[in-house]
Formats: structure tokens, sequence, C-alpha cells
């Protein structure tokens, strides 16, 4: 796993040590490496290490580079009316592709199997509906009850590939 590094800025080293003093001497053993992380971030001003690591580290991850070709070829497979055209052969382009299915989806409303039928009917154009509702319940972005009589969009981000293509066939 990596490591996020951590500046930490020390504008008084005598009041760190005098600080680190006081804490140790509290203990009674040597403090393990996250005791001396929460040691180290009190003394510094911060409440504990991962008040220290929240203010400290990178507000976001910087966006990941689009494969735009990847992208196109998903985007191929819709048509002009963003309906699902035809079936990827690969299964990674299949799942890139059910998240455009995903997101005409409504969110946070409980569907029969024959509602989510009617979603899925309207936004493919190749006639395999069932197929569509399995995957989008084996790939976790619809949840079944165990009985199949309520079907929900199971909420999450997607990946950032495929918001640009969610963005592009939702035109």
């Amino acid at each position: 796993m990596s490591r996020t590094q951590l500046p930490l800025i020390i504008n008084d080293v005598s009041a760190l040590s005098r600080s680190l003093r006081k804490q140790l001497q509290c203990t009674e053993n040597v403090p393990s490496h996250v005791e001396m992380l929460n040691l180290l971030a009190k003394s510094a001003g911060y409440k504990n290490f991962q008040h220290l690591k929240a203010e400290l580290a990178p507000a976001h991850e910087p966006e990941p580079e689009i494969n735009r070709k990847r992208l196109n070829k998903a985007a191929g497979y819709f048509d002009l009316n963003g309906r699902l055209s035809r079936w990827p052969k690969k299964y990674s382009m299949r799942v890139l592709c059910l998240w455009g299915l995903w997101s005409r989806l409504p969110a946070r409303i409980a569907m029969t199997e024959l509602e989510l039928d009617e979603k899925l009917i309207l936004n493919h154009s190749f006639c395999d509906h069932t197929m569509l509702r399995r995957w989008l319940v084996d790939e976790k972005l619809v949840s079944r009850t165990p009985d199949g009589r309520e079907y929900r969009r199971i909420e999450s981000r997607p990946p950032f590939e495929a918001l640009e293509l969610i963005k592009r066939v939702n035109k």
C-alpha cells in the first residue's frame, strides 16, 4: 500500500519537544507506531493523526487520463438517441455500456420487474432486456429482492470513464 506523504511544518521545535515530553510521561510503555503518529500530530496542534491527514492531504485525487479511443468505441454502441444499439463482445466494454443504462434508471425508487423491463426496452434496441437486467444485477448496478419482486438502482459513483460516457449518451 502506498503512503501519502504529509508535510509537517513545525514553527516552534521547543514547543513540540515540550508537548511530546509531557505526552510521553503519561505513557507506561514505548508508544506503538500509530500512537507515536498521534503524539506527533497532537504536538503540532491537531486532534490526532487522522485530523492532521485530513487537513494536509490533497483535497481530491487528480482526474485520471481518459482513454479517448475506448470512450469513442463505447459511445459507438449507442445510437443518436442514446439507446444501446448492440451488445459489446468484450466484458470491460459491456460493463462500461451498462453504466449508460444505469444512468437512465430512476434513483432511490423501487421498481417491479415489469417496470425495470420497460425502462430497459426503451433504452436499447436489440431485443434482449432480460439479459440486460441480469447483467445489471450481476454487476451490482441494480439490486433485487430474493423473490425478484423489487429492483432498485444501486447508488454509487460511476468510474470516471463511465461518467464521460454517460455525459455523451445522455445529451
